[in-house]
């Protein structure tokens, strides 16, 4: 799958390059600590190198957090994309930088299946684009929960990785965000205890507006008596935010959207439709 994503890359214009110990194993890690610290400083710092594109999540990137220099990758700023376990690292990335990071697509789980990417997306997001819309029609799958208007900071990425920063040095940083969350093959009471942590913890008090990713397999069980958009806004619309859900970002089923994070946003929910725009470039 690693060689059909690099193809995928390569058809579209771009030299792929990796380290040889991407493929090393120790438990469930690709490799210990110390070979992935090295990797990821090194490729932030490797003048050839344009862009980090993840080869996939699973678990282990918030071994990397007390590790990596943010100086370094700061000192070094270039594209960084990945989502799922990646989360813990773009949000710190961002939050201790200030440089924009990306949710998105990444080499063996969406470039390498057809039809994998949005590549309107992709394109707009790393190539500069100063204001660009997300498609939210109705072959996207976004659709209205609650009605508003907001702009703010687009952020997030993966609740459970979200969630799971509370309490640490690198706990997320929500203040007058956009907050994009999105989650894969998680209960409803699962979500909605994660979504309680966050609020009893203040992350979702000074918080713009939310876009919810696609949710997929997020059931309880086939025939469950209420949806997951139910037990949303059951936490949520007390808030007073608009809140919008669909957007095929991270776990997805197709066509995986690249959201730049850390740039300004706009969210515009209606009773009918949703609209969601891109307010600034993410790459110079």
């Amino acid at each position: 799958m690693l060689d059909a994503g690099c193809e995928t890359l390569r058809l579209l214009g771009y030299k792929t390059v990796y380290s040889p110990s991407i493929f090393e194993q120790e438990l469930y890690f690709a490799g210990g600590e110390e070979r992935r610290v090295q990797e990821l400083e090194g490729m932030f710092a490797d003048p050839k190198v344009r862009a980090i594109v993840c080869a996939r999540g699973g678990y282990g990137a918030n071994y990397l957090l007390s590790r990596i220099d943010p100086r370094k990758i700061k000192s070094h700023p270039k594209i960084f994309v990945g989502y799922s376990d990646i989360t813990s690292l773009l949000t710190y990335i961002t939050d201790a930088t200030g440089l924009v990071t990306f949710h998105g697509p990444m080499v063996t789980k969406d470039f390498a299946r057809p039809e994998g990417v949005d590549i309107i997306s992709w394109e707009n997001a790393v190539t500069g684009v100063s204001s660009w819309a997300i498609a939210t029609g109705s072959d996207s799958g976004v659709q209205p929960l609650v009605e508003g208007n907001a702009e703010g900071i687009l952020y997030g990425g993966c609740l459970s990785m979200l969630s799971a920063s509370l309490g640490t040095p690198y706990g997320i940083q929500t203040d007058d965000t956009i907050l994009f969350i999105e989650d894969v093959a998680t209960k409803p009471y699962q979500i909605d205890r994660m979504l309680m942590q966050l609020k009893l913890a203040g992350k979702l008090e000074k918080i713009r507006g939310i876009m919810f990713g696609e949710m997929l397999e997020c059931t309880q069980k086939k025939d469950q008596d209420y949806t997951l958009q139910e037990v949303l806004l059951g936490v949520l619309a007390p808030l007073g935010i608009p809140i919008a859900y669909g957007l095929r970002s991270g776990h997805v089923s197709r066509r995986n959207v690249t959201l730049p994070l850390g740039v300004r946003a706009a969210l515009r929910v209606s009773s009918k439709d949703v609209s969601f725009e891109i307010l600034e470039a993410a790459t110079t």
